[in-house]
Parts: structure tokens; sequence; C-alpha cells
């Protein structure tokens, strides 16, 4: 069981760290492409790696609810696309830390759409995450902007998208679950981009309707493709991880990318965090624990 138990901790401990340093690259790329066309790219290329996969191994399960799928990859890309601009526009732990908040909403879709009890003890989690939130976004003082609110949105995608998959796991091969992530991902910034020159959008939602600028040097093109490569690695990473017998140490581990992100936002120039926002990552995680345990 040790062995296990060390395993998964490494395998964690590898994909959190991939995990913060592939947020580091869409910081870099950001200086040269949108945070949409690095959506955009980065999906292309995963359609490529699970279609070889399912070529070379078939899914075994029928399928069925196919608009639950088609959800699934809409709520991927909302949270994909929020997570990416926020990583552009304020600094990489935060936004990492922001992404984080997912287990607080899968807990609270869990409790309205698929009726699971919660108790008074994962109420208390909750709350504990929420004052870490407002902690980090400060809404009463000048460091609240815009761009916090779109990562904790992105939170609430991702707990949609985790939430989703709860719904269809045990009917779609989990390589198809991921197909429909990477298709959407790939689908919508496509129409996006066709869309742009015709719309006349606000300020606010600028992000979604940039104009398309095909990469011209060969270093963004090997960017993109080491982006898409660790990608992958730390999803392979984080599959063996749980695959081990103790899934809360595993879990609790899971957070050790928002120090690395903090080590490689600061590397890139971003400003270190304050003893508040210091303290609201810590009451995340905190709660985050605390609900990734029940």
């Amino acid at each position: 069981m040790l062995k296990h138990l060390d395993n998964g901790i490494l395998f964690m401990l590898g994909s959190a760290l991939i995990s913060a340093f592939n947020g580091a690259i869409t910081k870099i790329l950001s200086e040269d492409i949108s945070a949409l066309e690095i959506v955009f790219f980065r999906n292309l290329i995963g359609i490529f790696i699970i279609l070889y996969a399912l070529k070379h191994t078939p899914p075994k399960l029928t399928g069925g609810k196919i608009h639950l799928l088609f959800t699934r990859g809409v709520f991927g890309f909302m949270a994909m696309i929020l997570f990416f601009y926020t990583i552009t526009v304020i600094p990489l732990g935060e936004a990492i830390t922001l992404n984080k908040t997912s287990p607080f909403f899968v807990t609270i879709l869990a409790f309205f759409l698929l009726r699971e009890h919660l108790t008074l003890k994962t109420l208390s989690a909750l709350i504990i995450g929420f004052i870490g939130v407002i902690l980090i976004v400060k809404p009463f003082g000048l460091s609240f902007s815009y761009a916090h609110f779109l990562g904790i949105l992105g939170g609430f995608f991702a707990a949609a998208a985790y939430t989703t998959i709860k719904k269809i796991k045990d009917i779609y091969d989990s390589r198809v679950i991921v197909l429909s992530f990477v298709g959407m991902g790939t689908l919508l910034p496509g129409v996006l981009f066709l869309l742009s020159p015709y719309v006349s959008s606000p300020q606010a939602l600028n992000f979604l309707f940039p104009k398309f600028i095909l990469p011209s040097t060969v270093n963004v093109w090997l960017l993109i493709a080491l982006m898409a490569l660790i990608s992958t690695l730390s999803q392979w990473l984080l599959t063996k991880a749980y695959s081990a017998k103790n899934l809360s140490v595993v879990g609790v581990i899971s957070y050790t990318n928002i120090p690395f992100a903090i080590g490689f936002g600061t590397l890139l120039g971003d400003t270190f965090p304050d003893a508040m926002t210091f303290s609201g990552i810590g009451l995340i995680v905190l709660g985050g624990i605390l609900v990734s345990r029940k």
C-alpha cells in the first residue's frame, strides 16, 4: 500500500508541477497570440491525440444522451477560455487558485442537480473557501478586477463540466468525453474567429472575439507544441495519481500546483502575493481539502 501511496503522490506532484509550467507557457504565449488562439491550437492538437488513441483501442461503451456530451464540451471550453484569459491578465498563482474553486461549485451543483447530501462539515468547507476568494479578489479594495470575477466564473464552468461527466461516465468511454471537450474547444473558437470581423463586442468581451493571427515565428510554434505535449503528459500523470488507493492524500497534493504557479509567475514578473492574498490561497486550499475528503 505504501508503494501505491508513494507513487500516487509522485504522480500528482509531477502533474501539479507540469500544470503550473503549462500556465507559465500560456502566459508567455499571450505576448504573441490571444488566449482564444491558445485554446484553439491546444485543443486542435488534442483532437489528433485522442483520435489516435480511439483508433488504437476502440471504445466499448455504447454511449447515449448526446446532449450531455455536447453540454460537457461547451462547459469545458468556457472553463478553459476563462482560465487562459485570466492567466494572461492577473498573476499566475491567483489565476490557478481561483480556478481551484471548482470543487466548491461541484459540491453545490451536486446538491441541486444530483440531489447529493450536503453535510454541515461540507457547508463549513464551502464558507471557508468563499472567505478565501474574498481575500484574494479584495472586493472592497483597489485590487478587485473583472479578471478575478472571470477566474471564479471559470471555476464554476469547470465544476459544471465535472458534474456533467458524472452523469455520462458510465455510458461513454473517457476518451470520447475528452474528445467532446477538445472538439468543442476547437469548433467554438473557430466560429468566434469567423464572427470577430462582424461583431462589435463590448470591451469586457473583447477576449472572445479577437482577430485570428497565424503565428509567424518558430518559437511560438515550438511553445504551442510543447504546451500540447505537456498538457497530455499532465493528464496522464493525473490519471495515474488517482489510480492510487489513498485518494484523500493525493487530492491534497494536487494543491501544490499553487505554490509552483506562484514561483513560475514570479519568475515571469508577476507581483509576489501579499499577506491577504496568501491568506486567501490558504483558506481556498483548506476548504478544497475538506470538500475533497468528502
